[in-house]
């Protein structure tokens, strides 16, 4: 069945557009006035949202971990080693307690924040029966660790289980089978370049975290610091499996999502966007972990803005994380700031994860957020700054042209 949406804005490529309506079946079939679209399809179901409502596309966060999903206090926040040694110290209890009903509740925390796809980085496989389950799109990161040469093989078993698991979910959900890397310095180089060979083949979503502390890029480039302790300590090794170089060029013929990257510096940027790479930015999460601010206003290379997991956030909400990115950015206008970041969530997310949506355009899968102001705003330029400053919740969902809220 044809459907017609009627908002005071809509958030299209060319801006927030007003007197036009979407008609839209699970796919969007025509962005028109109302008056034209009722005439091409008089049968149509017309859906009249509130007054002072914005139709977005549906918001995507590109990276989270449901796993962690039972943290509350657990975990040691403000630097990052305290932190990485309090989720060796408490993970097998946290991951123990966080059973589907909890995983659950955070993919409606996010579904209620306007998120119809999200990005699940997944070290067990736990939570795939949730992300069948859950009416969102879910682009399914099936994570690789592993930087002992003795255990490679086996963890590598172990992960390519998990991704044929996972790639058997394709056909009877809306999950994409994708890979991620856990990080330069835990996952061995053999490994690493048989699981990047392994998207490649099957042309499926990459990912990794890199250069996520100053602990990590002292460890990789000189064999020191602080993580040199940890990896004494816990893995009875005292010297790096790669160093940055040589991991950012494993990568070289395949576009990879790398999350965080906060440490990392001019040159290496430059050479991710020469790549043609990308980043996921997520800023509570550096905060509190004391990474750290990404220069976002100076990257050359696309963006999406992420939660990670509540690992390292109090919140899988998408606005509290925009919320959160204006106040760290203030080099930045705010206003030009919004719209960068609405951006970051929609178009330039869609397009990294390679899913056809993102934009309110015909041919884009018909995946909506509906926002509600509290007054029609005085100026048009600002209708993205109030949007992240005034929701907390959307007011409604729509995935593949079905209403969830």
């Amino acid at each position: 069945m044809t459907h017609i949406i009627i908002a005071d804005y809509i958030y299209t490529p060319e801006g927030f557009q007003e007197n036009l309506a979407v008609a839209f079946t699970h796919i969007i079939k025509e962005i028109d006035t109302l008056d034209i679209l009722k005439a091409k399809y008089p049968h149509a179901n017309i859906i009249q949202t509130a007054e002072h409502c914005v139709l977005y596309p549906g918001f995507i966060n590109t990276h989270v971990h449901l796993e962690f999903s039972a943290n509350k206090t657990a975990l040691k926040y403000g630097s990052f080693m305290p932190w990485l040694d309090s989720v060796i110290e408490h993970r097998e209890a946290l991951v123990g307690k966080c059973d589907n009903e909890i995983m659950r509740r955070e993919c409606d925390t996010m579904l209620r924040s306007g998120i119809t796809t999200f990005g699940a980085i997944s070290s067990f496989g736990n939570e795939l029966e949730v992300c069948e389950e859950t009416p969102q799109r879910v682009v399914f990161f099936n994570e690789l660790i592993g930087s002992n040469a003795q255990y490679a093989d086996m963890l590598y078993g172990d992960f390519m289980e998990r991704v044929k698991v996972s790639m058997s979910c394709q056909k009877s959900s809306r999950i994409t089978p994708a890979i991620a890397i856990h990080s330069p310095y835990s996952v061995h180089p053999i490994i690493l370049q048989k699981a990047v060979n392994v998207a490649k083949e099957h042309t499926l979503p990459l990912c990794t975290h890199f250069l996520e502390s100053q602990a990590e890029r002292e460890w990789l480039e000189h064999g020191k610091g602080e993580l040199k302790g940890f990896f004494e300590k816990y893995f009875k090794t005292s010297t790096p499996v790669t160093n940055i170089q040589e991991f950012m060029y494993a990568f070289d013929r395949y576009p990879t999502h790398f999350t965080h990257c906060v440490q990392a510096n001019k040159a290496e940027l430059e050479y991710l966007a020469q790549k043609g790479h990308s980043i996921a930015h997520c800023p509570r999460s550096n905060r509190y972990l004391g990474c750290g601010r990404l220069a976002i206003e100076t990257l050359s290379l696309p963006y999406s803005v992420a939660t990670d997991g509540l690992s390292s956030n109090d919140s899988l909400n998408i606005f509290d994380e925009l919320r959160a990115a204006l106040m760290l950015h203030h080099q930045v206008p705010i206003e030009k700031l919004a719209n960068t970041l609405i951006n970051a969530i929609t178009t330039n997310a869609a397009e990294i994860l390679g899913i056809n949506s993102g934009k309110i355009e015909v041919g884009k899968l018909a995946d909506f957020a509906v926002v509600t102001l509290p007054e029609m705003p005085k100026r048009k330029e600002e209708i993205a700054l109030w949007s992240i400053l005034h929701t907390k919740e959307v007011s409604e969902v729509y995935i593949g042209g079905e209403k969830y809220i």
